[in-house]
Order: structure tokens, then sequence, then C-alpha cells
């Protein structure tokens, strides 16, 4: 029977998760984006997935071979489209920083991703409006929208207020208004792993079938998914390595701007190229590639137990399960803006800035109380 208290607690722990998951790359050294991009991408969209799923479901590979190639197809479709939201999501974070920019990304994610799957399959007037637990769900969206809404003025405040040099102190590639645009794309094309997991149903009954438990019949769906966001990402950073000639540094060799050797260093810095006077090669130790190493892993598999957390906590929402999607954007930046205090990314705010950012952080609390109660009414 399925608990919706339980459920979101899950999808707090999937916010949590992947509100995480991009602070160790933080503290890579010597390593241009696409590196520990893909390095990391490795853990979130092929190792961790297949991992967890061979470990917790029951006949994997029979489950997958007895899908639909149609199905298949259509769930590493959107996982492919979903990859240009995640490319674009590591560029929001080192424009944007943290909090502010998963508000962004993440408000335009969750109106999509919840909306868009129950008027893709025919049903949306009958599942939101047509039940009280509807529309108390979608009245929980609203207050999520609201929040977002909040927290992404704050950031606009913020940036009103501080000057150049108060910005790049936290967060050194600060830029708004490019930080908004590819967030915007990011948001939109995020939303499409919503449609990859809606598009899996058929997987999950079929995990079901053989035997998998409720909690667990999703993890295959991630696989596929994912495997499709391998192929955008992979094909990218693959692009950068070869242009900017960065493959070195997987084996030490680490391109580097005098006195910039961070773990935000820009791919400008390394399309400086060859020639350019201020591009120096030097080694890593053994003991700071490993590090490297360490930290990607940590930071992937962190991504991934977002959606690990995020099925197990569908599982238990009733039929109301699209919600999901809103209470999981919600945690996250949720968490997300409680990181970015952590790292000082609001310590040049004002006082009023500071409240209001918190102010929308306690609406998106509050949204997913209203939307795990709207899930209690349909079960």
């Amino acid at each position: 029977m399925e608990n919706p208290v339980l459920g979101v607690f899950f999808h707090w722990l999937g916010g949590l998760s992947s509100a995480s998951f991009y602070v160790p790359y933080r503290g890579v050294k010597g390593w241009s984006w696409e590196i520990f991009w893909l390095t990391g991408g490795l853990f979130s969209w092929l190792f961790a997935p297949w991992f967890f799923a061979a470990l917790q479901t029951q006949d994997l590979l029979g489950v997958l071979s007895r899908t639909p190639p149609t199905t298949i197809g259509y769930c590493m479709l959107f996982g492919f489209l979903w990859g240009f939201g995640g490319l674009t999501y590591g560029l929001t974070m080192r424009y944007l920083g943290l909090s502010l920019g998963m508000a962004v990304v993440l408000g335009l994610c969750t109106v999509f991703g919840t909306l868009i799957p129950p008027i893709f399959a025919g049903n949306a007037a009958t599942t939101l409006l047509g039940t009280a637990s509807g529309r108390v769900s979608l009245f929980g969206l609203a207050i999520t929208v609201l929040g977002i809404v909040v927290v992404a003025s704050a950031g606009a405040r913020k940036d009103a207020a501080l000057t150049p040099e108060q910005k790049s102190e936290t967060i050194k590639e600060f830029d708004f208004t490019r930080g908004l645009l590819v967030a915007i794309f990011s948001g939109i094309m995020s939303s499409c792993y919503a449609y990859g997991l809606a598009a899996g149903e058929l997987v999950r009954q079929l995990s079901a079938a053989a035997g998998t438990g409720p909690l667990w019949v999703g993890l295959p769906v991630i696989c596929l998914v994912t495997g499709g966001g391998l192929i955008t990402n992979g094909l990218w950073c693959l692009l950068l390595v070869g242009r900017n000639g960065s493959g070195g540094q997987w084996t030490g060799r680490s391109a580097v701007v005098s006195g910039m050797a961070h773990a935000g260093m820009s791919n400008s810095a390394v399309e400086a190229g060859p020639d350019s006077s201020t591009l120096r090669t030097e080694r890593l130790s053994w003991g700071a590639l490993a590090r490297n190493y360490g930290l990607c892993a940590l930071g992937g598999t962190l991504w991934y137990f977002q959606f690990f957390f995020y099925t197990m906590g569908e599982s238990q929402m009733g039929r109301f399960g699209f919600s999901s999607w809103t209470i999981h954007m919600a945690s996250i930046i949720i968490f997300g803006t409680i990181w970015g205090f952590a790292l000082h990314e609001w310590k040049d705010a004002a006082v009023r800035t500071r409240v209001r950012v918190w102010l929308g952080v306690g609406l998106l609390v509050f949204a997913t109380v209203v939307i795990g109660y709207g899930n209690t009414l349909s079960t």
C-alpha cells in the first residue's frame, strides 16, 4: 500500500542528493570542465544506474529484452534531449551559482515536467481538475512556482546590489544575463527527464512481473533514460576534449591558466590553445589525480541518487505520481539554497534579500506538504 508521507521523505532525500552533487566538483583541481563533467557523468549515467538496478531488481537484462523497442526508443530519446539540459545545467552553476542557478532552472523544469506528462497522456482534465486530490496537488504546484519566483527575485536583487568584485569573489565566473539565458534553455530541456520516466511505465510493469519490489521497479527505466543522456553529454565532452587537447588531464597533465588552477576554470582557459602565452602545462601528483577521480565519482554518484530515491518516492505517491516531479524539484531548490548559504554565495547580500530567499524556501517546504496531503486523498 502506498504511503505518500514516506514518498515525500524519499523525494527529499533525492533533492538533497541532487543539490549536493556539484559540491565535490568544486574541489577538483587542474581539470577543465569537459574532463570532470564526463568523468563524473560516467558514474551518473552508466556505472551507478546499472550497478544499483542489477543489485535491486530481478532479471534486469531479461526485463529489458522483453521491452518493446519503441518504449526503449522513447526513454532514450527523452534522455538524449534531457542531455542538452544537463550540459547547460553545469554551465548555469558556473554563471549563477548553486542557489540562484537551481532556482531558475528547476522552476521551469518543475512546471514543464509536472504538467506535460498528464497533458500528453490526455487525462489532465480528469487527473488535475476532476478530483479533490488533483486540485490540491495543482494548488501545491502553484505554491511551488510562487516560491521559485520569490527565490529568483532575491537572486536578481543580489545581482543588482553587488559590485563585480563581490560577485566574482564567491562565483568566479558570475554572469547574470548569460546565466539566465542558459538557465532558461536548461530548465526546458531538463524537464524531458520526466517524460522519459513516464515513457518507461511498461518497463516498470515488466520489472514488477519479474518479481522486483515496488520500491525498485523504476530503476531499469533510469538505465535507459540516463543512457540517452550519456550520448549527448559524452559526444559534446569528447568534442571539447578533441578541440582543446585536454585528454591528457585524465593521466595527470593539467592545463592551467597562471594563478587560476581551480575547479571553476572556464573552457575559455583551455580554448586559448597551446600557443597562448597564458597557458602552460604541468603534471598533477598521483595523490591529486586520485583525489580528482574520487571527487568526480562522489559527485556523479550523488547525482544518480536523486533518481534512485525519486523512483522510491514515486512508488509511494498513489495515482498522482506525476506530482512527484514537483516535490523533487522543490526539494532540490530548498537544499540548493542551503548549500548556497553554506558556500557564502549570499554573504554580501542585504538582510532583506536573505529574508526573501528564506521566504521562498519556506513556500517550497509548504508546497511539498500540500502536494503530499493531496496525494493522501487519492489513496
